[in-house]
């Protein structure tokens, strides 16, 4: 079968699609066009990955190149996004075009074309801080940034393809992945990265919010086993190890395995605004364990040195000394 990933490029989309063709699939990979013709984190990937994957460029925001890379494929995965919160407070109509507007321009190609099955990434910052916890997919929505506003936007609008016109969506509800290839706009990237540079003084802002972490390998495990299953289709569930840490003991872990002599100092600028910090996430599995052969294999602390090896043998594709959006 061949199924087309938006969003190839990046972090977890590189991932999806390396683990895409492990499984058997030729993979139609989506990236952003640009004149310097890179890929994304795909021009890492081995030959032997990429000789099973086609390269379209395009723009998730035209709904002419989506149209001709859904053409002929057999399903999509769709997560092409804009997703770094801070940015989002100074250009939210970047994030309204890329997010909804490019999940409609999905969601309308995969109808014409009468493809299979069609799964939208979602994010756990939907939920904003939780009213109850484990957070499973009944709890209300909070747009707490405008970067979890599009993405409620964009369930939305998949959820009505699926009840007006039969469309076979499943909305893909992620909490925080991370791990290889992860940028630096993310918490664990952002602590490693500047660890590993010999920074003593490692720069953050909140500390007491809680997050439910997931390995990479397990999230795209997650979308592969949600799109084996017809139990699925029509319903969002979330990706989650039901765990949760807070930012200031994730930071000290990492401060414990890599420089015992660092501390951490506050940064204002790294700080969200009051009413838009989501306090608390800690997710339900139990909608995926239930209607998937899903389970998690990477513990936190597993997870966490994979990604401090990945990142020591390629800190310098970071810019460390500047805060990234």
């Amino acid at each position: 079968m061949k199924v087309l990933v938006t969003g190839a490029d990046g972090f977890i989309g590189s991932h999806l699609t390396e683990e895409l063709v492990h499984h058997g699939y030729t993979v139609k990979a989506f990236v952003l066009y640009n004149s310097f013709n890179t890929w994304g984190w795909l021009d890492t990937l081995p030959g032997s990955v990429m000789e099973n994957v086609e390269v379209f460029q395009g723009d998730i925001r035209d709904p002419h190149g989506v149209e001709q890379a859904m053409a002929d494929v057999d399903a999509v995965f769709h997560l092409a996004a804009l997703i770094a919160i801070p940015f989002s407070y100074h250009s939210p109509d970047t994030y309204v075009d890329t997010n909804v507007k490019g999940t409609l321009n999905v969601l309308q190609a995969a109808r014409k074309h009468s493809v299979s099955r069609v799964l939208v990434t979602s994010t756990s910052e939907v939920y904003g801080t939780a009213q109850y916890v484990p957070i499973d997919e009944k709890h209300p929505f909070q747009g707490q940034s405008p970067y979890s506003a599009t993405k409620i936007g964009a369930d939305r609008l998949a959820e009505s393809f699926y009840r007006s016109f039969q469309l076979p969506v499943t909305i893909v509800r992620p909490f925080n992945t991370y791990g290889p290839r992860q940028s630096a706009r993310a918490v664990i990237p952002t602590i490693i990265t500047q660890l590993l540079s010999g920074k003593t003084e490692i720069k953050l802002g909140a500390l007491s919010p809680t997050r439910d972490f997931n390995y990479v390998k397990d999230t795209v495990n997650g979308y592969i086993e949600i799109y084996k299953s017809e139990r699925t289709i029509g319903e969002e569930i979330n990706i989650a190890t039901q765990k949760e840490i807070s930012i200031g003991e994730l930071a000290k872990e990492l401060i414990r395995q890599i420089n015992p002599s660092a501390r951490i100092i506050s940064d204002e600028q790294r700080m969200r605004p009051q009413n838009s910090e989501v306090n608390r996430l800690l997710g339900c599995n139990e909608k995926l364990l239930r209607l998937t052969d899903w389970t998690v294999q990477y513990s936190l602390e597993d997870g966490l040195k994979n990604t401090i090896t990945f990142l020591k043998e390629n800190l310098d594709r970071y810019k460390v000394d500047i805060y990234n959006l």
